[in-house]
């Protein structure tokens, strides 16, 4: 009996250079994935518009829109409720940002056409 628990797979064992040069060619498509996400915008938005965030592919916060007369500025329950409101725009539009994650890194995180991790949060690979 060989030595080589590789024998047992056929063809003279592992071919360690191929799996190697594979490897370095998921990584460079993973970066490259991942700068092209660095460089979606998304939008959210909620109230019919009243505010309006842009993240972009990686989920970080880039716009905050204001539509005029959404608050009243003196009013201490009108500025607690635009901070609700932006709150609520970012989720939706992180939402959204996770889902383009979802579809430009699933295959290359392993996780198929549901996106990395499927059944949990999209963004658990910090994209």
């Amino acid at each position: 009996m060989s030595q080589n628990p590789f024998d047992a797979l056929g063809g003279g064992g592992l071919d360690m250079n191929a799996l190697l040069q594979q490897a370095q060619q998921m990584q460079e498509q993973l970066q490259a994935a991942q700068q092209r996400l660095a460089e979606t915008t998304v939008q959210g938005s909620v109230a019919g518009g009243a505010v309006t965030v842009e993240v972009n592919g990686v989920g970080d916060l880039t716009k905050v829109t204001v539509t005029p007369g959404t608050v009243d500025g003196d009013d201490a329950d009108s500025l607690a409720d635009l901070g609700d409101l932006v709150v609520a725009a970012y989720r939706d539009a992180k939402a959204q940002a996770d889902a383009v994650a979802g579809e430009a890194l699933g295959p290359l995180a392993g996780g198929g056409a549901g996106g990395p991790g499927e059944g949990g949060p999209l963004g658990q690979l910090g994209f």
